[in-house]
């Protein structure tokens, strides 16, 4: 079985959890998740299987989406509300107005500092681990990339107030430190209340099947009614048609020159290519100085 299943992650599992979950339903080991969630965000968790596997890095490159729900007034060493309190403050007063100014301050390339219960790895130690001693370290801020953030909902008459607002992102935003700084650039202490992943590489919960869904499913032999083809992954990159000749020079991993290909291509970017009767063949990267489609992944 070859393909991307999407699961609808729910709370309190990890992403582990949920591919153990999977492997046991589906009977098969080749199976790879695209991108990590925290136990107690829910969401849109893409599961390559067999040969699609060789997609997880191209998913994980891809931008994210979520829905988060920020509260006002409380900080915490985690970032969200499972950890540790480190300080409080009451009585804060926040404008709608405000609020979504400060929001789109955060549009466009931002720096982040990965929170101290990371995975992000500080001379060979995860950071989760050094936290976990009670050990605080300096951290190297990161590019990362804010596409869109609107405002959804807010209840800002509470003591300690709260929003929600959807977020579109690239990979390696940090949706708790987000939230963190979104409360500094308001001058209180904020920490992430909630957190749902609604798309991840262009896939969305519409597309989503929960664990029970998948076990009925399988049960009944209709899994492959929710299989995602593997070349989903990639449908932002230029599809390109190939002939019966070079279709069979592509599946032999051979370099394809741009004369025997109807279409054009930009300098070094990567193509998917399609044989006849539609079926995917592989990634392949546009060479100019060789002139020529070169072979990156063949799947057919």
């Amino acid at each position: 079985m070859d393909g991307i299943i999407a699961v609808w992650k729910p709370a309190g599992w990890t992403s582990h959890d949920v591919v153990a979950k999977v492997r046991r339903i589906v009977r098969m080991k080749r199976i790879g998740h695209a991108g990590t969630l925290d136990p107690m965000v829910t969401g849109v968790l893409p599961l390559c299987l067999g040969r699609s596997t060789r997609m997880v890095e191209y998913l994980q490159e891809r931008p994210k989406a979520y829905e988060a729900v920020i509260q006002l007034g409380t900080a915490t060493d985690t970032e969200d509300l499972t950890g540790t309190v480190l300080e409080e403050q009451t009585g804060i007063k926040v404008t709608r107005e405000q609020v979504q100014r400060v929001l789109q301050t955060f549009v466009g390339e931002i720096d982040q500092v990965p929170p101290m219960f990371s995975a992000v790895k500080v001379d060979g130690k995860r950071l989760y681990e050094l936290a976990r001693e009670g050990k605080t370290v300096e951290r190297k801020s990161r590019k990362v990339t804010i596409h869109r953030i609107d405002l959804l909902n807010a209840d800002l008459d509470a003591d300690k107030p709260r929003f929600a607002f959807s977020v579109i992102c690239s990979k390696g935003t940090y949706i708790r430190t987000l939230c963190v700084d979104i409360g500094r650039a308001l001058g209180v202490p904020a920490a992430m209340a909630e957190l749902t992943r609604t798309m991840s590489g262009g896939i969305t919960r519409e597309q989503c099947v929960t664990l029970e869904e998948l076990e009925e499913l399988q049960a009944a032999g209709r899994l492959e009614e929710k299989l995602l083809p593997s070349d989903i992954a990639i449908d932002h990159l230029q599809r390109v048609q190939a002939n019966a000749s070079v279709t069979e020079m592509a599946l032999r991993g051979q370099k394809i020159p741009y004369n025997r290909m109807a279409a054009s291509f930009d300098s070094s970017s990567l193509v998917r290519l399609y044989g006849e009767n539609d079926a995917f063949i592989g990634i392949f990267e546009a060479d100019d100085q060789a002139l020529a489609l070169k072979p990156v992944k063949v799947f057919s």
